[in-house]
């Protein structure tokens, strides 16, 4: 189960590649936003994915679930959102005042 997680945050990286390498702005924020899934999935991987253990025992417990990867993943996905959010308000207003969303035309590239 934890290969075929580690093998699916790899592919979550090589779209986020993709995506970031784009010229399109949306494109470059999904794929930030990708790759920050990609990080917290494969960081909650690493923790350890244990299955019918509680998280919260006593000092006679054989197997416990250590409950702090899932915590720190769950404040880092609500960063990630917000922060998210806010590029895509910044991108709105970029768009508004230019009039394109392609990051070559923003830059004030002629010919490339």
């Amino acid at each position: 189960m934890e290969t075929l997680i580690i093998v699916l945050a790899g592919v979550l990286v090589t779209v986020a590649t993709y995506l970031i390498l784009s010229r399109n702005l949306i494109r470059v924020i999904l794929g930030t936003a990708i790759l920050s899934h990609a990080a917290h999935l494969l960081l909650m991987t690493m923790g350890g994915l244990k299955i019918g253990s509680a998280p919260l025992l006593g000092e006679e417990a054989a197997t416990y679930t250590d409950a702090l990867p899932q915590a720190l993943i769950l404040t880092a996905i609500v960063i990630s959102f917000a922060v998210t959010a806010i590029f895509l308000v910044i991108a709105y207003r970029a768009y508004q005042e230019v009039g394109t969303d392609n990051l070559s035309d923003m830059r004030g590239f002629e010919d490339e």
